[in-house]
This record gives structure tokens, C-alpha cells and sequence, in this order.
């Protein structure tokens, strides 16, 4: 008997996650005609506060009430969390609103009390993510359960990671997943708290188009200003929703006060987004030739990112030269990157002719970028 239950769980663990319109069941159960939107402060503070927030989004397009109960802080001495009092918050919140309510987890005992509280949705955290034995003991604590689970990308640009921590809460029974972009950790210092790094996300959606996936503008922003354009392009790239921290006083909030909105500022965004639907032929036609233009859009600003990087290490060498009496153009070391460039410009169908088109333009803005500093 024990040998055949082994053999079942065997099975089990070997059973392999496959895109299947059944992943999104869960999401289209909801019967939304609008994206998917998860609302509500970065932490609950208060009673009061949690309540506040909750009747000012409960006639929104705002489906599901957020509040980070425990706040894994990067650094300690930060606000981290009220604990388990919150929950009784949430539940309070939905009993008054109707709204869902969702919260963060990261390990079994936030699990045990969550269920115990009944939150309906549970989500597990960037820094969770990037660990296989804490998310393994949150997916056997959630073993079997019909709760919805978002599963955030990792703190570093990781695909395998994500899919990994999505593929364990698979093989442990727990059949209704989402995905949650909130951008990367970078050491250099971007416009983005976290770098979206849009492509990763693209290539998870590639790979399982019905897993639905939802954008955390708030902490690739790091800043209100950027939060409603992350959301535009997260439309057209077909995004299933959003997770935005609101607050009803955002310049007071206790955590991450300069990236929360107000409810009111939420509903004006969810009026002025562009959903795009699909009704006809004609409108399917321009739905994917808009995804794939914004694809477009997102790798045109990361070459624009690269090549400013590029500059700046030009300019450090540049410096390098004039200290050091240097001539600005060494020829020998042009040809041997043209050389591998078009080798590798082949290995991704791309002509020797574009090649060194493109890379004798880099190279001049490189001159110039030298000559400048020697005239300095």
C-alpha cells in the first residue's frame, strides 16, 4: 500500500505544467468585462485605514482588496507588517464591501493562518520567488487547495525561477495560478524602482498564452507618475490585470509612499486606459499587430538603454586614452569587433551588410564621444 502510494506521488511530481484554456478558468469565473484589478494599500496600518480604502474602491472597477499584512523589508528597522490582526481587517473589509481579499505569504504559518481567516486569494512575493525551499513548503502547505495563487517574478531577471515556483504549486495540486510582473532589481540606477524588463514577461506569456498574467506597476515604478503608462503598455501587450497599491493618503502611508495612488486616481486611470477587444477579424488583426508594435517599442528602448550604456564606457575610455596620451582611434581593435560582430550578426540572420552599417555608426558616436572629452 505504501509502495503504491509513492508510486502515485511519483507520478504526481513528474506530471509536467502544459498551456490549457483551463488556467484561466479561475480569472474567467470572475465574468469581468474589464481587466482584472487588485487594489489597496502597500501595508495595512489600521482598522480604520484598511475600511476607508476598501469603501472607496468598492465601486470600482476594482474586484479585489490588497493589504500587505507581513512586509519582507529589504533592510530591517522598516515598517514590517501589523501580522495576523490584519486579516481580521480583510475580513471585516469584505464583509462590509463584498469585495475578494488577497494578501502576501511566505511560508506555512502565513498560509495555515490566511486559509483560517478565509482570504480568497493568496500571493507569494518577490523575494519568495527566488527560493525553491520556501516555496516548496508554501505549495505543500497549499497542497490541493481552489484558492487562487499569484506567483510574483523573482527579485532578478530569472525566467526558469519564475516557472520553477509556478511548476511546484502545479505539481502540488494547486490548479489555480496567476503571474505577477513587478519588474527587476538592478544595481544601476534606472527611471524604474525595478527594471520591467518586458521581454522576460513576453516570453513567459509566449510559453503559457492562458496563464494569466497581471502587472504590479507600483513597484516597477517606484513613483506615481509612470504608474498609468506601465499599465497602457501592459494592455496592449495583453495583460490580464493589475495590482496597484492605493492609498487613501498616499503621502502618509507607513511603506512605499511615494509609489501608491488614490482610489480616486485609480478610477480615472481605469477610465482613460485603452482596452482593446477583440469583436471581429478586422479587430483581432489589429489587436495582435498592436502587441507586436508594443514588443517593438519595448526592445527599441532597451537598444536606446544599451547603447547609452555602451557610451559611457566609451567615455571612461576616452579618458583613459587622454591621460595616458593615447590617439583616439585604434584601429586594430575597430576590425577585431567588426569581425566578431558580423560573425555573430549571422548567427542571428542579420546581413554583414547591416552590420556594418549599424556598428560603423556606434563606432563614430564613440569617436565623437572621445574627441569631445579630449578637447576638454
Amino acid at each position: 500500500m505504501q509502495i503504491w502510494s509513492l508510486g502515485i506521488w511519483f507520478l504526481k511530481f513528474l506530471e509536467v505544467m502544459e498551456n490549457k484554456k483551463e488556467l484561466s478558468t479561475w480569472l474567467d469565473n470572475f465574468g469581468l468585462n474589464h481587466p482584472l484589478v487588485i487594489a489597496g494599500p502597500c501595508s495595512a496600518e489600521t482598522e480604520e485605514q484598511v475600511l476607508k480604502i476598501a469603501h472607496q474602491l468598492k465601486d470600482s472597477d476594482a474586484t479585489v482588496l490588497r493589504a500587505g499584512i507581513w512586509k519582507p523589508r529589504t533592510r530591517p528597522g522598516n515598517f514590517e507588517g501589523v501580522g495576523a490582526l490584519g486579516l481580521k481587517w480583510l475580513q471585516k473589509a469584505k464583509e462590509e464591501t463584498g469585495m475578494l481579499i488577497t494578501t502576501e505569504v511566505a511560508n506555512a504559518n502565513h498560509v495555515d493562518l490566511a486559509l483560517k481567516h478565509d482570504i480568497d486569494i493568496l500571493w507569494i512575493g518577490a523575494r519568495t520567488t527566488v527560493s525553491p525551499f520556501i516555496i516548496q513548503e508554501i505549495a505543500d502547505a497549499l497542497r490541493g487547495t481552489d484558492k487562487p495563487v499569484l506567483i510574483k517574478n523573482p527579485v532578478n531577471p530569472d525566467l526558469s525561477l519564475w516557472l520553477g515556483a509556478v511548476e511546484r504549486f502545479y505539481t502540488a495540486d494547486v490548479k489555480n495560478l496567476g503571474v505577477i510582473h513587478r519588474g527587476f532589481s538592478t544595481y544601476e540606477k534606472t527611471r524604474y524602482r525595478n527594471n520591467p524588463e518586458w521581454q522576460i514577461a513576453i516570453d513567459l506569456q509566449n510559453r503559457f498564452p492562458d496563464l494569466p498574467l497581471i502587472l504590479d506597476p507600483s513597484h516597477i515604478a517606484g513613483r506615481r507618475d509612470i504608474i498609468f503608462d506601465l499599465c497602457q503598455t501592459a494592455l496592449d501587450l495583453n495583460y490580464d490585470g493589475f495590482m496597484v497599491e492605493t492609498h487613501h493618503d498616499p503621502d502618509n502611508a507607513w511603506s512605499d509612499a511615494e509609489q501608491q495612488i488614490t482610489p480616486a486616481t485609480l478610477i480615472q486611470f481605469m477610465e482613460d486606459l485603452k482596452i482593446r477587444k477583440e469583436t471581429s477579424k478586422e479587430a483581432e488583426y489589429n489587436n495582435l499587430i498592436n502587441t507586436l508594435r508594443t514588443q517593438i517599442d519595448v526592445i527599441d528602448h532597451q537598444l536606446i538603454e544599451v547603447l547609452g550604456k555602451r557610451m559611457k564606457v566609451s567615455d571612461g575610455i576616452g579618458t583613459l586614452k587622454k591621460a595616458n596620451n593615447i590617439a583616439v582611434l585604434q584601429s586594430k581593435r575597430w576590425n577585431e569587433i567588426l569581425g566578431k560582430m558580423i560573425l555573430e550578426g549571422e548567427q542571428n540572420n542579420l546581413s554583414e551588410e547591416f552590420i556594418l552599417r549599424m556598428f560603423k555608426a556606434i563606432h563614430q558616436e564613440s569617436i565623437n564621444h572621445q574627441e569631445k572629452i579630449f578637447r576638454q
